[in-house]
């Protein structure tokens, strides 16, 4: 009897809710598809690390020191990236080619670097802009870049070269490249030229260099990843200069070995 009542009042109350319910708007269907959708890919990158880097004190130095070598390298998605050199901004991207447009600096040269250069003068750090072709296939990427130096040096420098990565294991990437570099006349003046206010401050003979082919560089670099996030990079490279830059009575050595390592933490 009691279990009846029991059943009897589920009933009615269920019925009520029934009811209820009907009056009311149903309840939208589930969307399965908002739980089976993957987590959306993220499209940045952000590598920051420090190292150290072993090169001439000047172009065309036979001494060489050492310095501090700060790293932060930024990517989003395949058309920005902020490096130590400075901006690019890839416009156009189809099949393998890309032009871009390139934001940097030029660091220019202090008299007081090298007892060779006293009496010469500084040339002015200054912001540069410019732009670049390339084309990539496989780990290989041929490229051409052209960047105008604003006041400074006042230099026009086109750069043009090759320049090959291959993973070698999981963790391991070996690159190798070959690059040359032609500057206009103001370049090669400002750091390979002598005029008489000079020649008499320095005591080197007058010298006028002219625009052309400034130096070519060779490079290999190796990159391992210690772990997910971490990684150490090398690379060494030797440039030979080249024309007026190595007839110039400032260059001490045409060769221009140098070579660079550091650590960093990919974010």
């Amino acid at each position: 009897m009691g279990v009846t009542l029991i059943l009897a009042a589920s009933a009615s109350i269920a019925n009520a809710a029934d009811t209820g319910l009907a009056d009311q708007s149903p309840e939208p269907p589930f969307d399965q598809e908002r739980f089976n959708a993957e987590p959306p890919v993220r499209n940045w990158s952000l590598i920051v690390g420090a190292g150290g880097s072993y090169s001439p004190k000047y172009e065309g130095s036979d001494k060489f020191e050492v310095s501090p070598l700060p790293v932060v390298v930024f990517t989003y998605g395949d058309w920005l990236e902020i490096d130590p050199g400075g901006v690019t901004v890839t416009a156009y991207q189809r099949d393998g080619f890309a032009l871009a447009g390139r934001v940097g600096y030029e660091t220019g040269r202090d008299q007081d670097d090298d007892d060779r250069l006293r009496g010469l003068g500084d040339i002015d750090f200054a912001a540069t802009v410019g732009a670049k072709a390339s084309y990539t296939w496989q780990g290989l990427e041929l490229y051409a870049t052209v960047d105008q130096t604003i006041e400074g040096s006042e230099s026009l420098i086109g750069t043009f070269g090759a320049e090959f990565n291959v993973p070698v294991t999981e963790k391991l990437i070996l690159g190798a490249g070959i690059e040359g570099v032609v500057a206009n006349d103001k370049h090669m003046q400002a750091y390979f030229g002598v005029d008489a206010i000079q020649s008499a401050n320095s005591g080197l003979a007058a010298y006028k260099a002219e625009a052309g082919l400034k130096q070519v560089e060779v490079s290999a670099s190796a990159t391992y990843m210690l772990s997910e996030h971490w990684l150490v990079r090398g690379e060494a490279s030797l440039a030979v200069l080249t024309g007026d830059a190595a007839d110039s009575p400032i260059v001490k050595d045409e060769l221009q070995p140098s070579t660079s390592l550091f650590v960093g933490y990919k974010f």
